[in-house]
Formats: C-alpha cells, sequence, structure tokens
C-alpha cells in the first residue's frame, strides 16, 4: 500500500515547537510522509518572536508547484499566512491542482492576544482561502474575527461556528479555550454539530498546540479517514503530547511530539 502523503504550508519556527517543524513531525508520527511549503522563516523561541522573513508570492509558488507536480498530497494544512499577496498565491495554487482534504489553520491572533494578519490579509483569506477548506479550525478570538460575533458561552460557540461555516462553506472546528469549554471544541457541518469533549492538562508548555492538531487533523484526513473520526483522532494524540510534560526553554515550551515513538 502507497504510503499516504501530506503537505503543510506554514512559518518556520526556528525552536521547533510550532509551525513547520511541528507540522512534520505531527504529521511523520501520525503514519504520513510530510512535505513543506514556506511562507516565513522566523528567529524565535519559547519566549517570543524576535524576527520574520517573508518569502516572495513567486518562490511560495514555486514550492507548491515542485511539491504537486511530484509528489501529489493526499492532504493539505495551512498555517501562518501573514499576506494577502501569499493568501492568494496558495488559494490559486489549491484551485489549480483540485487539492483535497484541506485544514485551515487561520492563524491570526497571537497568544498576546495580538493581531498576526492586516484587515487585507483576513480579507483574502476569507474569499479565497476558507471556501476551499474542507474544515477551519479557528481558536475562540479567530471566531470571534471570523463570525463578527463575541463567545462567551457554549451557545455563542455553535453560533459563531455555523456563522463562519455557512459564509464560507466549510465545516469548522471551533476550538475552545479558558475562556469557554476548556479544552472542548465543537465541529460545525451542514449535517449538524458535535462536540469534543476534551482533557484539561495541567501543563504549561503549549507553544505549538493549534498547529499540532491541524497538522494531525490533515495526517488522518489523508489516511482517509472521515472528518469526524479524523477530528477525534488528532484529539487524543494532542492530549497524550501534553501529558508527555516536555518542559524545555524558559517560557511556553514545546509539546512532546514524539512520545508516541516511546510507547
Amino acid at each position: 500500500m502507497r504510503l499516504k502523503t501530506a503537505l503543510s504550508i506554514a512559518g518556520s519556527d526556528s525552536s521547533g515547537g510550532a509551525g513547520i517543524q511541528a507540522d512534520l513531525k505531527t504529521m511523520t508520527c501520525n503514519g504520513v510522509f510530510a512535505m513543506s511549503a514556506i511562507t516565513a522563516l522566523t528567529a524565535q523561541n519559547t519566549t517570543g518572536v524576535t524576527g520574520i522573513y517573508e518569502v516572495s508570492p513567486d518562490f511560495l509558488g514555486q514550492q507548491i508547484d515542485a511539491v504537486f507536480t511530484d509528489i501529489y498530497p493526499d492532504a493539505v494544512k495551512i498555517g501562518m499566512v501573514s499576506s494577502a499577496p501569499l493568501i492568494h498565491v496558495i488559494a490559486q495554487r489549491l484551485a489549480d491542482y483540485d487539492a483535497h482534504n484541506i485544514v485551515v489553520d487561520p492563524v491570526m491572533v497571537a497568544t498576546s492576544g495580538a493581531k498576526l494578519l492586516a484587515d487585507d490579509a483576513i480579507e483574502t483569506l476569507c474569499t479565497e482561502l476558507l471556501p476551499l477548506a474542507t474544515v477551519a479550525t479557528p481558536n475562540l478570538a479567530e471566531a470571534e474575527i471570523l463570525s463578527g460575533q463575541t463567545i462567551e458561552s457554549e451557545a455563542d460557540m455553535r453560533s459563531a461556528a455555523e456563522t463562519i461555516g455557512r459564509r464560507y462553506h466549510c465545516a469548522v472546528l471551533c476550538k475552545g479555550g479558558h475562556k469557554v469549554g476548556g479544552a472542548d471544541d465543537l465541529l460545525w457541518t451542514p449535517q449538524g454539530i458535535r462536540w469534543y469533549r476534551g482533557e484539561r492538562i495541567d501543563n504549561p508548555n503549549t507553544h505549538g498546540t493549534g498547529c499540532t492538531l491541524s497538522s494531525a487533523i490533515a495526517a488522518n484526513l489523508a489516511k482517509g479517514l472521515a472528518l469526524e473520526e479524523a477530528i477525534g483522532q488528532a484529539k487524543e494524540y494532542l492530549t497524550g503530547a501534553l501529558k508527555a510534560m516536555l518542559d524545555l526553554g524558559h517560557g511556553s515550551g514545546p509539546l512532546d511530539h514524539g512520545y508516541v515513538l516511546r510507547g
């Protein structure tokens, strides 16, 4: 049987906890061959980001072309993309190559609450990229931006997810947080909703959790799992990576992506 493949289109995290590095580790540990197209280089560690060097739209397009014309991916995960021209190139290429099993992690807001995307980039993400997505995986802050609604309860999560899904014609996994639901996530599809009740892990090292979850979902979709099962297994993997209690760095450290390799 051919090994399934997945492509991550995202930024590089030099400390290895998030971004492309987290995606490649996650995809590999979830049983698929992982590939990448890098949108930006970052100088960062567990305490913060000190520099960003964005690639050109032309070069990003070349990376995506190189992958699709040789090893066609069974799934695609899209993470940090910081500008409208880059988002436009990604959307155009995915449409041209008729990509499928697309997971969009709309990285818009930093943990500190700072907005990471300009308004024109958010608009391009919404109008060009989200309509191509199999599923979008916003956190609460991002879901508020995409839906234009305030989220303070589980009912608000459901309303926001439905608004996003109907507006952009994709499934939506609205990820809970400290404000609502703890580790509980809500999946909205046109067929209905499903709650994924998660276990709250007392671990301060959570750098890269969003990247890890979305990449695990993409890997599971690449293997042929239905969306609901793909998310469920991804949540289990993320919980295990948090429970491993890796403690590296002086800030919010990374997860232990390779815990499955050690049993």
